[in-house]
């Protein structure tokens, strides 16, 4: 390990390597210096496109001790999610909802959190804000990999443009297509696709006669259940002027990254595709908003297999790059628990004195030890989600709209455990 501050480079300048980035400077133990960390895009500048997530109130506590949350608020971005609302599409009735309130109406754990629905570029500005204000954190933008290597002394990364870097360690943050893993790490262990697509746009509030906007049925969040898959309709602005529109769908594998791409590019097949898949609906509203969505983009979910190798002597992966999954309601807050329980295993290891010091692995394999069984159980859920949006027939559809009720006043529980969960304080156990 190279004397002084240490080095650390992370491949992938999307949300995960930047709060990886926050909580490595945060975290660093007082006596020492703020480890230097230099973030390698492949992009030629952040991706600040993309659909609505829901930051869950685990994601939104760990992005106020990150000082991102601030970034946020300070800009208006996104708007409060209290519950999601589930709704079946063929009656228009609410059959259920998963609440962030808590018993007292001001949300979960302590501090209390709701959650709030955030277009992904707006939550990265906002993250990209917080970096701004540390100095040792460098974001280098149109680096693509094409090579890693690795020994005693440290990592060296290639890059296609002939420029190269090293580092003490380091993180893949790079997503499902993982250079990191598949160059280095694991590289037999390929993203699959998952049979399930995500098709998503933004849809103008139409306004009434009187001037008013068209009324909604949801408070937030909605999740329309249909037979062939499920209509999320959401405000993520606090103007509650644009509808987030994201339809989660069984889609055949199209078996080509071009295929995918030309797919994806023809707009109004996917628009017409939707108004295919919901109809029937019982409100006005979901055709509306079918018809004006604007900027539709299909999304294809890729996942990796459960389980599988997160790091070498000097590589460890964080996030989708070691354990990607389709969506669960979480994945983003999954994502900063990564990057801030790896940080704190390694300001535990950075605390030791030199001499007393193992290789760095041991705090890779610590932070291993502390994430396997909750990435494990998170990935379990996610299948119930695949199964969930594949295509069912009348009857089925029925049975499904009495037991997702059922489902989520049982692991209501289950579920605010981990909304409480804290892991800026919880036991390391090294």
């Amino acid at each position: 390990m190279a004397a002084g501050q240490m080095r650390i480079v992370i491949l992938g300048g999307g949300i995960a390597g930047l709060t990886t980035a926050l909580a490595l400077t945060k975290y660093v133990p007082p006596d020492c210096a703020p480890p230097q960390i230099t973030i390698y895009e492949i992009r030629p500048a952040p991706a600040t496109i993309g659909g609505a997530v829901n930051l869950t109130p685990n994601a939104l506590r760990l992005l106020s001790a990150l000082g991102a949350l601030d970034e946020i608020r300070a800009r208006d971005f996104g708007k409060e999610c209290q519950a999601v609302e589930v709704f079946d599409l063929y009656s228009g009735v609410k059959v259920a909802e998963s609440s962030f309130r808590g018993n007292d109406g001001k949300g979960l754990g302590e501090p209390p959190f709701t959650a709030l629905r955030i277009t992904r570029g707006e939550a990265l500005e906002g993250v990209l804000a917080a970096i701004a204000k540390c100095a040792n954190i460098r974001l280098v933008c149109g680096k693509k990999t094409t090579d890693i290597k690795e020994d005693a002394r440290g990592v060296d990364i290639v890059f296609e443009d002939g420029d190269s870097a090293s580092g003490d360690i380091l993180i893949g943050c790079d997503g499902i297509h993982s250079v990191a893993r598949l160059k280095h790490v694991e590289p037999e262990r390929k993203a699959v696709y998952s049979g399930i697509c995500n098709a998503f746009g933004f849809a103008a509030r139409r306004r009434l006669a009187s001037g008013e906007y068209e009324a909604v049925h949801f408070d937030t969040s909605g999740m329309n259940f249909g037979q062939r898959g499920i209509l999320l309709t959401s405000f993520h602005n606090s103007a509650r002027d644009s509808i987030y529109v994201g339809a989660l769908m069984q889609v055949p594998d199209i078996e080509s990254r071009d295929g995918w791409k030309a797919a994806g590019a023809d707009a109004e097949k996917t628009r017409c595709d939707l108004r295919q898949r919901y109809k029937g609906a019982a409100l006005p509203l979901i055709e509306h908003l079918l018809d004006d969505v604007r900027d539709l983009y299909l999304w294809p979910v890729f996942t990796l297999s459960k389980g599988g190798k997160w790091a070498t002597d000097r590589v460890v992966l964080i996030g989708d790059s070691a354990h990607a999954m389709p969506p669960q309601g979480e994945s983003t807050g999954i994502v900063f628990e990564d990057g801030v329980l790896f940080a704190r295993c390694l300001a535990r290891w950075m605390e030791k004195g030199v001499g007393e010091r193992g290789e760095v692995k041991e705090a890779f394999n610590a932070y291993e030890r502390l994430r396997r069984d909750r990435i494990d159980i998170a990935f379990d859920e996610s299948q119930s989600v695949v199964k969930t949006v594949q295509d069912a027939g009348w009857l089925g559809h029925m049975i499904k709209m009495r037991v997702v009720p059922w489902y989520l006043w049982w692991t209501r529980g289950y579920r605010e455990k981990h909304f409480v969960e804290d892991v800026t304080t919880c036991e390391l156990g090294y």
